[in-house]
């Protein structure tokens, strides 16, 4: 197995062993709390431009299937583990991690501390990383570094037309910033009929499919990147019912005249405690997000906060019919304790008002 080396912002060098595709990566390094889930998180979008680094010790012991992807492909830039499994046992399994990420032409480590990496990430926050399977000078690392940007991921991950699924029920236009498919398969679970447009669509474009409401997707980086993407929620704010998910939540507040900020290093994982002040119960959920609601808009309505934090996981706008949540109601991987949000989400989009509380 080659040797490899994870090379930190701050200085840090972590010696490893490569697997997959052997080809050098740069990107932003979080971490995962995910105990399974791995496929789902190497196939989200919101991961595009990130070094994920997996806190739980053994990954790959279930292999990979062709039913679980959350996108048409691998999205990572680079993939981090204590241990990969080379005997996968899973009566699903059709590829080992190993295999799959040759194939995907993404590279792996495994053979590091990850806890001490995941505490160095905790304490200096997120950071830009290399992998790289060969010795880098260090003005080789400062110009990699200087050089690595991630602005335009949502243009990278976005669809280049529009496409249809077919449905009996309200008609949903989708803004795709970077789509998970679970999302789309919740909806459609509910017979919604789906128009899903790349994300700088025009509005004339949008509203030319007559949809009963509009609905703003997660996706990778920072919502102020795509400042086009804000003025097309400007615009269709009073024309149209409008939810969001995560990016979509970020996006909708900037629309709104609130503001976003960047976390420390992020949410990511299936193990999030949410309070729901709508149920006024506490949900464990699935997130996975850099950037936060740091002011809200005028008008909003909390509805759900986090309880290690305190930051905005969703919000509400009673006189707009708007509703948008910070975590993944559609989890993949992470418990589907909030599948219900789809169902409020319906509820909004048809005219109807969620019973929030005043807080």
């Amino acid at each position: 197995m080659m040797k490899a080396q994870l090379i930190l912002e701050n200085g840090a060098i972590f010696d490893c062993k490569a697997f997959g595709y052997l080809k050098e990566a740069i990107g932003e390094v979080v971490f995962n709390t995910g105990m399974t889930g791995y496929q789902e998180i190497l196939t989200d979008p919101s991961y595009y431009g990130q070094i994920v680094v997996m806190t739980y010790p053994l990954i790959g012991n279930y292999g990979i299937n062709l039913d679980d992807m959350e996108s048409r492909k691998a999205m990572v830039r680079g993939f981090v583990v204590r241990e990969k499994s080379d005997y996968p046992n899973n009566f699903r399994c059709e590829l080992t991690l190993d295999g799959y990420l040759k194939e995907q032409k993404i590279i792996g480590i495994e053979g590091l501390d990850t806890r001490a990496l995941t505490k160095i990430l905790r304490d200096f926050g997120t950071m830009k990383g290399i992998i790289s399977v060969r010795q880098l000078t260090p003005s080789q690392i400062k110009l990699k570094m200087n050089n690595f940007s991630n602005t335009n991921a949502v243009s990278l991950v976005s669809p280049n037309k529009k496409y249809e699924i077919n449905g009996d029920g309200i008609h949903i236009a989708v803004i795709d910033c970077g789509i998970k498919q679970n999302i789309l398969r919740e909806f459609s679970k509910r017979c919604c009929k789906i128009t899903v447009f790349p994300a700088f669509t025009s509005v004339e474009e949008i509203l030319s499919v007559a949809p009963d409401g509009i609905f703003i997707s997660n996706g990778p980086a920072d919502p102020k990147d795509i400042p086009q993407v804000v003025e097309t929620i400007k615009e269709l704010i009073n024309q149209k019912p409008i939810t969001g998910i995560c990016l979509g939540h970020q996006l909708i507040t900037l629309a709104l005249g609130g503001d976003t900020n960047k976390l420390k290093f992020g949410h990511h994982g299936c193990n999030h405690p949410v309070k729901d002040f709508i149920t006024n119960r506490v949900y464990i959920t699935s997130q996975n997000h850099n950037y936060y609601v740091k002011e809200l808009p005028p008008g909003a309505v909390v509805t759900h906060t986090n309880l290690n934090d305190q930051t905005v996981e969703g919000m509400y706008f009673k006189d707009l019919n708007i509703y948008s949540i910070q975590f993944h109601p559609e989890a993949a991987p992470g418990p589907t304790d909030t599948a219900h949000i789809f169902d409020e989400f319906i509820t909004v989009i048809k005219g109807g008002k969620l019973q929030c509380l005043e807080i």
